[in-house]
């Protein structure tokens, strides 16, 4: 590499709101000598979920140590920039009025619940929670359909307002991100999630419930045309967790698929409380479907030809 980290990412600004000077970094990339990525003989994604100002700490949603994660997958992708072939982004992108945020609820008493506030069928049938003139049959069925999954309703604080800065992916992971595709003259997909207004979308492929059985077949089929996928983002216990689970469910009768499938601990962090579920989930990924666990630092990465 011609151009050192440093003067890529700023590690203090991580999670913070500056501009950036999007010139210079390209400018830096052109410099690089790296062979363009439809070159590569051994094609690898990286996969980054809700790499996203409002999940970074001191943000609306700030998952603990992000900003640590932020510092490790942008050092990921510089130490891998000749071998990475594409990086795909997943953007959770809400309106305030999504029926798990708290304007779409009121009790009684006509006030709306405290994010974090878990909202189950019982509490529905007996109007402890009522729809804030919402449509109340739509909303009965997603809170219908959870529970026959054994699922509940989570209030969230608003988080990922389209066209807010919040929405925006963090800006020292953009910065590498856009590195690398000037560097390596490739197009970096961004996927758009959690429009709905009757569902969440945790995951990358489909919402928790959809009338349309909706799922994102670009992104399987893209999956598909790839060697290795490494995954991270935020937060490991929720979003990324989720992606993870779809995509091997999907791929279950394709074991070969699954198994191109590693998850990088040191670049994704969970929810505070779901620490443990989080490392057991992800366990029964590897004894289940083959998903590896590992480590960035760990990973060597290696230009093999494909047989």
């Amino acid at each position: 590499m011609n151009t050192d980290y440093e003067k890529i990412v700023n590690i203090d600004e991580i999670g913070n709101y500056s501009k950036i000077d999007f010139s210079k970094i390209i400018e830096m990339a052109h410099y690089e000598k790296i062979k363009k990525s439809d070159e590569d003989n051994k094609r690898t994604l990286l996969l980054a979920i809700d790499m996203q100002k409002d999940f970074m700490e001191g943000g609306t949603m700030g998952v603990p140590n992000s900003k640590k994660d932020v510092e490790n997958i942008t050092k990921f992708i510089y130490k891998n920039m000749d071998k990475i072939t594409n990086i795909m982004c997943s953007l959770d992108t809400h309106s305030p009025m999504q029926i798990f945020h708290p304007c779409w609820w009121v009790n009684k008493e006509g006030k709306s619940p405290e994010p974090y506030t878990i909202i189950s069928k019982e509490e529905f049938d007996n109007k402890v929670w009522m729809p804030n003139n919402m449509d109340v049959e739509k909303t009965k069925e997603y809170i219908y359909e959870l529970s026959k999954v054994g699922k509940q309703l989570c209030i969230w604080p608003y988080h990922c307002i389209q066209g807010t800065q919040g929405a925006t992916l963090e800006n020292e992971f953009a910065k590498m991100v856009y590195f690398h595709s000037v560097a390596r003259n490739t197009h970096n997909k961004m996927v758009t999630k959690g429009m709905d207004p009757y569902s969440e979308m945790y995951g990358i492929i489909k919402p928790e419930y959809s009338r349309t059985s909706f799922i994102n077949k670009d992104v399987l089929d893209a999956i598909k045309t790839y060697d290795e996928v490494y995954i991270v983002g935020e937060a490991s216990s929720h979003c990324v967790l989720e992606s993870v689970k779809q995509i091997a469910q999907y791929f279950k009768d394709k074991l070969d698929i699954t198994k191109r499938l590693t998850v990088l601990t040191d670049c994704t962090s969970p929810i505070h409380g779901y620490e443990e579920a989080t490392i057991k989930d992800f366990k029964l990924l590897n004894e289940k479907y083959g998903v590896k666990i590992e480590i960035s630092k760990n990973i060597e990465m290696l230009e093999s030809r494909k047989q």
